[in-house]
């Protein structure tokens, strides 16, 4: 990762669960986990971020199949559609479709970087979505 100018992400104090059905902390230590071993997108975000939700306790049946469609999911799940900016850990963004990219994509926010399938440089994971700049919609736990 370091070869890339990513930072690996450093030992976090413990997050105060807001609510009772997901243990924040486990989530961003699964996810953390599993993403710093890829160094690039291998095209399982969905799968990343649900098992993210599933170590914190989570159930994700019901779930859908695209990354593009996780937004009335979360809803259902307890999560709350909030605006744009100031990110908390814990937040998920869900990308829409685009040419190209017809899943979309989803992402969760660890502290210091967005993280889907691997710890990402910047918001959006690749140049194809730096360039479309798909719709998102950001989703938190409170």
């Amino acid at each position: 990762m370091k070869r890339f100018g990513i930072k690996e992400p450093e030992p976090q104090d413990p997050i105060e669960n807001k609510k009772e059905g997901l243990d924040l902390n486990k989530v961003i230590k699964g996810l953390n986990k599993r993403a710093s071993a890829m160094d690039v997108a291998v095209g399982y975000c969905a799968k990343y971020v649900r098992w993210a939700l599933e170590a914190g306790g989570m159930s994700t049946l019901g779930r859908p199949l695209s990354a593009k469609d996780y937004g009335p999911f979360l809803l259902k799940k307890g999560f709350v559609e909030i605006s744009d900016g100031d990110y908390e850990i814990g937040d998920i963004a869900v990308m829409e479709s685009f040419k190209g990219n017809p899943d979309g994509h989803i992402q969760m926010y660890n502290g210091e970087n967005w993280v889907s399938d691997f710890i990402q440089r910047t918001f959006y994971p690749g140049n194809s979505y730096r360039k479309a700049k798909p719709n998102y919609k950001i989703y938190r736990w409170k």
